[in-house]
């Protein structure tokens, strides 16, 4: 019974998307702006940084709190935490209280890390900000820095619980973003060019 009160919690406390509850207050529904998507992103480009960064504190604190309830009132079973966790990141994505349209869970699941595997915060966040700067896509960077997920377990000798979350995580971010691959191999994704760092160093230069 504590098992499942634990994922039914962390599963409600992921369907309490930042951008929606926010929007609420402000009367408006990101997911009818935009990309359409409930997620820190599109908060930014249709609202602002500080509509954006309310919306992350609210996507990663959730996920935080899902995975660290796991580990205080679990039962000692090592996989409650990551199960818990990967609950929160479906309500995220498909959450109860917003009609099962949320975002795509990329903030969530680096709120679960952040008390799980604090150390791939750290190569997420280095992945996704070298890749930005060089070019500009969001969603690939999403994409690839979640799948830093796998070697990093696997250069860590990580157990097998832990691998397969890692495994299984990244492959569902790939999912959550098929559409921005998408539109990559069209060529049609949107793009960031002020975040280009490295394509602005290199003009200057010449």
């Amino acid at each position: 019974m504590t098992v499942a009160l634990l994922i039914v919690a962390a599963y409600l406390l992921g369907s309490l998307s930042g951008s929606l509850l926010l929007g609420r207050l402000r009367g408006v529904d990101i997911r009818s702006l935009g990309s359409g998507n409930a997620g820190g992103t599109n908060a930014l480009r249709t609202q602002g940084w500080k509509f954006a960064l309310g919306t992350v504190l609210v996507d990663v604190g959730k996920g935080v709190l899902a995975a660290w309830l796991a580990l205080r009132w679990g039962t000692g079973e090592a996989w409650l935490p990551y199960a818990a966790g990967a609950a929160a990141v479906l309500g995220h994505v498909w959450p109860a209280f917003h009609g099962f349209r949320g975002g795509k869970g990329a903030g969530t699941l680096v709120g679960v890390l952040l008390v799980l595997w604090p150390l791939a915060v750290l190569v997420l966040i280095g992945t996704w900000l070298l890749v930005l700067t060089a070019t500009g896509y969001v969603g690939l960077s999403t994409v690839l820095a979640a799948g830093m997920l796998v070697p990093l377990a696997l250069a860590t000798e990580a157990d097998a619980l832990r691998l397969a979350f890692a495994v299984l995580l990244a492959l569902f971010i790939v999912f959550t973003h098929r559409g921005n691959l998408a539109r990559l191999r069209a060529g049609t994704e949107a793009r960031f060019d002020r975040a280009r760092l490295w394509t602005r160093l290199s003009r200057k230069r010449t």
